[in-house]
């Protein structure tokens, strides 16, 4: 079900204009996609913000703009790192009878043995991009990582087939690994080699 959110047509122009839309408590954004044209606006802030912790980011939402309702998916989130705030939106326009494709974010399940053991977990990737209906968009996909053990790996081969949405991103693209831990012995080992080259 798609999350219904009122937004504004913003006039373009000065950065201080955008300034003062934040600080008025809304967000500068862009909408664009099917059958829409790319259209500035703006969002309230905290309607945004309840919105995304009641139904994710990857929720449908059913933007009211001048009387018509256009559904859409956020495209692309800019964030203010210091402040953790969201400084633009992307959306993007979508048909709801066609699929669509989108990056979600993967979720390790369990504790690995590997790192159980002492191993070190290392996540090369933390999305999969994946095909399907805007009303079967995933918030994340689960990965469980319980029996992987030191010197495993897991990439999208292996979780292909148990997902159960498309997913584009190739087989071997890596979702995580185990390492063996650098034992205090081999780190004196390679100083003393390194200090004896010098």
């Amino acid at each position: 079900m798609s999350t219904v959110l009122s937004v504004t047509k913003r006039e373009t122009g000065h950065r201080s204009t955008l300034t003062q839309l934040r600080k008025g408590g809304a967000i500068p954004a862009v909408i664009y996609g099917y059958k829409v044209n790319s259209t500035p606006i703006s969002i309230a802030a905290k309607d945004f913000k309840k919105s995304i912790q009641k139904n994710g980011q990857n929720s449908v939402f059913s933007l009211e703009l001048e009387g018509k309702k256009v559904n859409a998916v956020v495209s692309e989130i800019q964030q203010c790192s210091l402040k953790d705030e969201v400084n633009h939106i992307d959306f993007l326009a979508i048909n709801m009878a066609e699929e669509l494709e989108a990056d979600v974010p993967i979720k390790l399940l369990g504790q690995s043995v590997g790192v159980s053991e002492g191993g070190i977990l290392m996540q090369p990737n933390l999305e999969l991009k994946v095909k399907v209906k805007p009303t079967e968009l995933p918030e994340s996909i689960d990965v469980d990582i319980s029996s992987l053990k030191i010197g495993e790996s897991l990439t999208v081969a292996d979780i292909r087939d148990a997902t159960p949405v498309e997913i584009i991103s190739e087989d071997d693209y890596m979702l995580v690994t185990i390492v063996a831990p650098v034992s205090v012995e081999e780190e004196t080992t390679e100083n003393e080699e390194g200090q004896e080259s010098v």
